[in-house]
């Protein structure tokens, strides 16, 4: 039921941890509506339900919607901006590479999407039409086949994790689009939003924080090392 996957809600703004094939916008042909879905759920229909923090179809985890419109501009406002004042933190499971990457860095790069394609990407100078995007990641641990990563995402592009890593050769497991050399059974992408923190619209003295437990509880992802997180 939507309604237990609710990971945060008050009258301005609610976080709720999505699963694969959920769109948070635009939904198209046989793509579930996740804003609808919680609309219909929830017994007291708010203002509005638009996504602040926009993640992809394949990706899971802490999704931030708006209730109404002041929480709207105010939060998009706040996540629009590199600063400390919002911590947007992703796990993945990473396509083992043949040269393996430094344990710990940033990421920086230009990004520009490809309408046509619904594809970003990642360049290593500034150019007309391309927007700074960047990423620090840390290693958290490995196995025989894959690397367990942590992201801490400082901008939000479309596609940003997935094409910045691809533009240094790693490849998420099961994202095809962006180089993975095979998809998963059911779909989507070895990424997880994990952790979401930002000011509360209705008292921006105050935090709130949240985390989302990865909803496909199978070995590889029991495998991540979480106490290194």
């Amino acid at each position: 039921m939507i309604l237990n996957r609710i990971l945060f809600q008050n009258d301005a703004c609610l976080v709720v941890n999505k699963l694969i094939g959920e769109a948070v916008e635009g939904a198209r042909n046989g793509i579930i509506s996740l804003p609808d879905v919680l609309s219909d759920a929830l017994n007291s229909k708010p203002e509005i339900m638009e996504a602040v923090n926009r993640l992809d179809v394949p990706v899971t985890g802490c999704a931030l919607f708006a209730l109404n419109k002041e929480a709207l501009i105010f939060l998009n406002d706040i996540f629009s901006k590199e600063n400390d004042s919002v911590k947007k933190r992703y796990w993945a499971i990473i396509e083992k590479p043949s040269s393996p990457p430094p344990e710990s860095g940033e990421l920086v790069h230009w990004i520009k999407i490809n309408s046509n394609k619904n594809k970003s990407f990642a360049y290593n100078t500034e150019s007309k039409g391309r927007k700074k995007a960047s990423m620090r990641y840390r290693i958290t641990g490995e196995g025989d086949n894959y690397l367990f990563m942590e992201i801490e995402l400082l901008t939000g592009r479309h596609h940003q994790i997935r094409a910045q890593l691809a533009a240094v050769d790693l490849h998420i497991k099961g994202d095809l689009k962006y180089g993975a050399k095979r998809g998963e059974k059911e779909g989507g992408i070895r990424l997880h939003a994990r952790y979401l923190s930002f000011p509360d619209p209705l008292n921006r003295n105050e935090k709130i924080f949240v985390t989302a437990q990865v909803p496909k509880t199978d070995n590889l992802w029991r495998a991540f090392p979480v106490e290194n997180c």
